[in-house]
């Protein structure tokens, strides 16, 4: 029995399996992504390369997940619950290999001034220039990533954004029903604690408008 079947067997007991599977382990997704479709009678899986040697049962737990959200059904299993666990402490072994001096140098202001220096720097690095995702925090590499519209504002601006982001860190994420929810309340309650949140937001809007207004004219 392959790792789908079993994976679905475990997660629907008393349902069929009358699907064929193609499963794929590649380098073109990033670090321990993976993802599934279904095309007509075929079950496609495709694995990051490094969930190649990971233990079966954590691989499980991954699928299951998957299965879960291609056929739009929420429950949690124990191999879902292993999986999540094994998620929360890859940034532990990680490698730190990305950096940029005006991100670094927030993050050491922020993890002085907020974590006590208890944080370890995850990897850092600007991102495209975009205006829907101004920052973001992805487990699977220990990376935060800032957009490039922000290269050139006010550092306090910067700092906020990377508050935000190693919040995520911190709290990584709890799953529930079957969701893994990110914006937890201690998360909520802990990002309302930076000095002058409101006013920082409304500075933080204000720059993406300013700089979209150029790019809308630009493209003009």
């Amino acid at each position: 029995m392959n790792l789908i079947h079993e994976s679905h067997s475990r997660l629907f007991p008393s349902k069929p399996f009358p699907y064929q599977t193609h499963v794929e382990y590649n380098r073109r997704l990033s670090d321990f992504n993976a993802n599934i479709r279904l095309r007509g009678n075929t079950i496609y899986l495709h694995l990051n390369l490094q969930w190649k040697d990971i233990d079966e049962e954590i691989k499980i737990g991954l699928i299951q997940s998957l299965l879960l959200r291609l056929f739009k059904e929420r429950r949690t299993t124990s191999n879902i619950q292993l999986y999540n666990n094994f998620i929360k402490n890859i940034p532990i072994l990680t490698p730190k290999t990305k950096s940029d001096p005006i991100l670094e140098q927030s993050f050491q202001r922020v993890n002085e001034r907020f974590f006590d220096y208890q944080m370890e720097r995850p990897n850092l690095q600007w991102g495209k220039a975009s205006f829907r995702q101004l920052a973001h925090y992805n487990f699977h590499d220990d990376n935060v990533t800032v957009s490039s519209l922000f290269q050139d504002v006010p550092l306090e601006v910067i700092d906020y954004l990377m508050y935000h982001e190693l919040l995520h860190k911190f709290y990584k994420f709890e799953h529930r029903n079957g969701r893994s929810a990110y914006h937890t309340r201690e998360f909520k309650e802990a990002e309302q604690r930076y000095p002058n949140q409101k006013g920082t937001e409304r500075q933080l809007n204000l720059i993406v408008q300013k700089k979209c207004r150029k790019s809308f004219w630009r493209l003009w």
